[in-house]
């Protein structure tokens, strides 16, 4: 399984449902459940349905806080020079997290063993 490292306050927004767009400078063709890392932490909060990614305009971003929850002054421009927003659904929190071993250089994705 993936794991994708996401900073806090993101990481808890998405396990509890209210985030269901992670706003990334890259697409990406994974599908199906990934495993959600709270960054710096060593720890795999839960895991989640991702399954799509697509490209946003400006004007896509501003309208979407309530599936990004980036506050609205911040909207302003796009954060990256292709903006995705991959699509995310059906969050669940392990009840007590699970730790990895986080490999050197790894900022986006790791592989973790099940």
């Amino acid at each position: 399984m993936k794991g994708l490292i996401v900073k806090s306050p993101w990481i808890e927004l998405i396990l509890e449902g209210k985030k269901t767009w992670e706003i990334r400078g890259s697409n990406t063709k994974t599908r199906g459940t990934i495993a959600l890392i709270k960054s710096g932490s060593g720890m795999v909060y839960g895991e989640v349905n991702l399954n799509d990614s697509r490209e946003l305009t400006l004007k896509d971003y501003q309208v979407s806080n309530e599936f990004h929850r980036v506050q609205r002054e911040n909207c302003e421009a796009l954060p990256y020079k292709k903006t995705y927003a991959w699509v995310l659904e059906k969050p669940r929190i392990y009840k007590k997290p699970i730790p990895y071993k986080h490999p050197m250089g790894a900022i986006i994705w790791v592989n973790l063993s099940r």
